[in-house]
């Protein structure tokens, strides 16, 4: 397993040795000692998973302190423009965002620290995208920031996403106000 920090510090793109052959594959999809090898001691609380139809956008993200989560999220069936946004008051990078493509293919995955918040856009039908979380869920600490906020400059590649109710009432990045330090 190849685990490499991204541009943004805590933010890494993993990468799995995938063994494959007539029958099909098989990868480790988490594995403690080799994350906690790469600096990654993560405790697990909550695995979720959600199937959407392409051009679905589901995000950004996070839960306030003391229910932060990380998540580290993958692609099972199908493809996804994955986004993490730092929202780390104190961080180098405050208001800079990471984007990568997670696909079924490639079976590449991201780890996203607590105080950042996370949105996907499902690239193809029938996607099933799954994450681990650390941290359980907390419909009280739940918010979320404009997915399409100009000040965030997020290239989605998409003018009319399939949005739910919640994400089209994503706070405005120069409102927010963050809990993270």
């Amino acid at each position: 397993m190849k685990i490499k920090e991204t541009k943004i510090k805590g933010l890494f793109l993993i990468q799995p040795k995938v063994f494959g052959d007539s029958r099909g594959y098989f990868m480790e999809s988490w594995n403690k000692k080799t994350f906690a090898d790469a600096g990654l001691d993560i405790d697990f609380d909550q695995d979720n998973q959600s199937l959407s139809k392409s051009g679905v956008l589901r995000g950004l993200h996070f839960q306030r302190p003391p229910h932060e989560q990380g998540k580290l999220v993958r692609v099972i069936k199908g493809a996804v423009l994955d986004v993490a946004l730092d929202i780390r008051k104190g961080s180098e990078t405050y208001g800079e965002h990471y984007s990568v493509v997670l696909n079924e293919e490639e079976k590449n995955m991201l780890w996203i620290p607590p105080g950042f918040a996370h949105g996907f856009l499902t690239l193809q039908d029938e996607t099933i995208f799954a994450y681990k979380c650390s941290g359980l869920y907390a419909p009280e600490a739940e918010s979320a920031i404009a997915w399409n906020d100009p000040d965030l400059n997020i290239d989605w590649g998409i003018e009319n996403p399939e949005l739910s109710e919640k994400d089209k009432k994503g706070l405005a990045f120069n409102d927010f106000k963050s809990p993270f330090s």
